[in-house]
């Protein structure tokens, strides 16, 4: 019997109210259970006779084809009374919703709703899933003993699978019993559209109400649209797991994250959060890099509803938060979306195309309508539930390339021979076009590896229409001319200029991310050549050139530390270096940098205009002295020069194009930085002296492996 072994595609058709040729059946299907009573909205009570070993059936004696009913199921320990699911039909009131990424979220899934029968409102869970090539399929929980056999599934329409059972409620654990299509049982799979998960061993699936939580951000939620790329952004990359442990070494939830991040974030002077990925994920070891989960926040750290309080409390300490996305690949765990229904649903069977070597990962189809509408609705998912402020796409350049890190014989070209995959380019436009239509104020942020053609420009001018895309040239070039001697830089001046040459072409975001701080490459402090002091005025150096460079900025936790270690998500921030003057040093220059790339307009509002930029010296490799002027809207000006040698340089003249002073505004080589504090003027007077092709001039005196920033005031006439 199909019912027996949970692989009966049409279960309406014989559960449930049934028409016979005679009179009117009601029939129930209940393995393990001794007897079976229905129970009528009257107060009838009727004994079902036993059909077969778990089936009962009832005739005659009532018309249960319209009125609401109820099973009395009578087990080894004791009655259970319950609404039976397949009296009601109508799963589905809208199916324009279901392909609609902006409404899927609130369709598929686990569904906390509420459906009418005999004029009675009776509250449940629709279950929905896609699963296509399934010959069977059935909900399992603790609802009914994980037994398949309980609540089959009905087959509709394109490929989904729906059934409404009576009386669950928010917190009830479930995954999907799938049978492919020979027939053969598959590993319980989680829900794609869970919106909220469990951990290892169960990683069951667990009902969700979104609507429960009372947010409290309307006034961040109501601030006017801006320009992006005229504010100032400022993020601070952090991996939840691993910033700060609490007494016990356990991990901080989201509430106590919050409670303890925003104030430091606030102090510090970020604007933005940045999370790496918080998607449910099963290996901690893969920092949320290898989601299963798309739709629900890690349970490592709380409930979805913690995190939501995480969200609403940075909002109202005006921080923005961004979260890593990953559309890139998805893990080949047995619960998730691989082989999920006893096919490659999600991705190409052709490992040459679906196969990701250096992640041991599968690779989305992007060419597939209902992959695309999965990832489309996803990222819109958490602007819509969890009032995000961007998404930071992570891996583009894997999505855009098939040679991707292959070799000539392991990819397949595409159909003009060339090797840029057009399915991933066609969905990113279509994610970042939904984005911006639907949540104005929201921004998205590529990690895109290579030099693709308009990553930034809006897609009716033929980009990828994203907003930001990290600078990874410029960190690679910066941090590679740091790593070598001073002596030495004078012959890679170059590497430390060319990231000029191309830094209007995107809307760029400076980034000292993760993926520097790991795997043998040590932390940012370890990367700098010299002695302990030589180590850290490189450092801050280094920190103020960036803050100084057009580009927002982006800093991974523990770079304000000097974490003399590189990053371990099994431990915790360096926090104890701080009782030292080194490091408290560099933590307050971090802070104060921040706050003054956050008050100078000339430093962030044509961060991707090349007006904004204009070179004072470029070409000193000699001296490694870098030097130029940062412009506002209104002709501010701010001065930014940096030593990137240990000699100080004494009444270094530099030509400038207008008369007035310049004040000073931070110097990294401060006391308070833990710097040498040698002697800086406070003003620079500009003097009738041409210098550098300019008819003006100032003398300044630079500290060694320093920057200096300094502010132009205007002489009046």
């Amino acid at each position: 019997m199909q019912l027996e072994r949970a692989a009966f595609s049409d279960p309406f058709s014989f559960l449930g109210p049934q028409y016979q040729t005679e009179d009117l059946a009601l029939r129930v299907f209940m393995p393990g259970a001794d007897k079976v009573e229905v129970l009528t909205e009257r107060g009838d009570r009727y004994s079902l006779q036993r059909e077969a070993d778990s089936g009962f059936v009832l005739r005659g004696h009532f018309d249960f084809s319209k009125a609401l009913y109820q099973l009395v199921i009578h087990w080894s320990d004791g009655p259970q009374t319950l609404y039976d699911p397949y009296q009601f039909h109508n799963l589905i009131s809208s199916s324009s919703a279901l392909s609609d990424p902006s409404q899927m979220h609130g369709e598929m899934g686990a569904q906390l709703i509420t459906l009418n029968r005999g004029n009675k409102p009776v509250s449940g869970v629709r279950f929905l899933v896609f699963a296509p090539n399934a010959s069977a399929a059935s909900v399992v929980g603790d609802f009914n003993g994980w037994d398949g056999r309980r609540h089959p599934m009905q087959r509709l329409d394109d490929g989904l699978w729906g059934l409404f059972v009576p009386g669950l409620d928010a917190g009830t654990r479930y995954k999907f019993e799938l049978k492919d299509s020979q027939g053969n049982g598959l590993p319980h799979k989680a829900d794609p559209w869970g919106y909220q998960a469990e951990q290892y061993p169960s990683f069951a699936s667990v009902v969700y109400q979104q609507s429960n939580y009372q947010w409290q951000d309307k006034t961040w939620q109501r601030r006017p649209v801006t320009a992006k790329h005229q504010q100032a952004l400022s993020f601070y990359e952090l991996h939840a797991g691993s910033w700060r442990k609490n007494e016990q070494g356990e991990f901080l939830n989201y509430r106590e994250l919050a409670d303890a991040l925003i104030p430091y974030l606030t102090d510090m002077g970020y604007t933005h959060v940045e999370l790496m990925p918080i998607a449910e994920h099963p290996f901690y070891g893969s920092w949320g890099y290898q989601p299963i989960g798309l739709f629900a926040p890690s349970s490592r750290y709380g409930t979805p509803d913690d995190f939501k309080y995480f969200v609403d409390r940075c909002h109202q300490a005006n921080i923005g938060v961004v979260l890593d996305w990953v559309p890139a690949h998805f893990p080949s765990d047995d619960h998730g979306l691989a082989n999920f229904d006893g096919t490659a649903l999600y991705n190409d069977p052709d490992p040459r195309r679906g196969w990701h070597q250096d992640w041991q990962s599968y690779i989305y189809d992007y060419g597939r309508e209902h992959v695309r509408r999965f990832l489309v609705a996803n990222a819109l998912f958490w602007f819509e539930h969890y009032h995000v402020d961007g998404l930071r796409v992570d891996a583009v350049a894997s999505m855009l390339y098939l040679d991707y890190s292959r070799e000539h014989d392991q990819w397949i070209p595409n159909h003009e021979g060339g090797n840029v995959n057009f399915d991933a380019v066609s969905l990113l436009r279509w994610v970042n076009e939904e984005v911006y239509r639907l949540y104005p104020n929201a921004m998205t942020i590529a990690e895109e590896s290579t030099a693709f053609p308009g990553v930034t420009k809006p897609t009716s001018m033929g980009g990828l229409g994203f907003g930001f895309k990290w600078n990874m040239g410029w960190m690679h070039d910066s941090l590679t001319y740091m790593k070598e001697d001073p002596v030495h830089r004078k012959y890679h001046h170059n590497t430390i200029t060319f990231p000029m040459v191309y830094a209007f072409s995107e809307n760029y975001v400076l980034s000292l991310s993760h993926d520097e701080v790991v795997y043998g490459k040590g932390s940012l402090l370890n990367k700098m050549p010299g002695d302990e002091w030589q180590q850290t005025a490189n450092l801050r150096a280094y920190l103020g050139f960036m803050y100084g460079q057009p580009g927002k900025k982006l800093n991974f936790m523990g770079a304000e530390l000097a974490q003399s270690a590189e990053w371990a998500h099994e431990g915790q921030l360096e926090w104890h270096w701080l009782q030292y003057p080194r490091h408290s040093g560099v933590q307050q220059l971090v802070k104060d940098l921040n706050h003054l790339y956050t008050s100078e307009p000339a430093l962030y509002e044509l961060d991707c205009d090349p007006a904004g930029f204009e070179w004072r010296v470029h070409d000193d490799a000699e001296n490694s002295i870098l030097a130029h002027e940062r412009l506002a809207q209104n002709g501010e000006k701010v001065l930014v020069v940096t030593n990137f040698t240990p000699v100080p340089r004494q009444g270094y003249r530099l030509g400038v194009p207008l008369t007035g002073h310049y004040d000073l505004l931070l110097n990294t080589d401060d006391q308070k930085y833990w710097g040498g504090q040698a002697p800086v003027k406070a003003v620079l007077e500009v003097t009738e002296e041409p210098s550098h092709g300019l008819a003006q001039s100032v003398q300044i005196d630079l500290p060694p492996l320093a920057t200096v920033f300094y502010r132009f005031k205007k002489h009046e006439d």
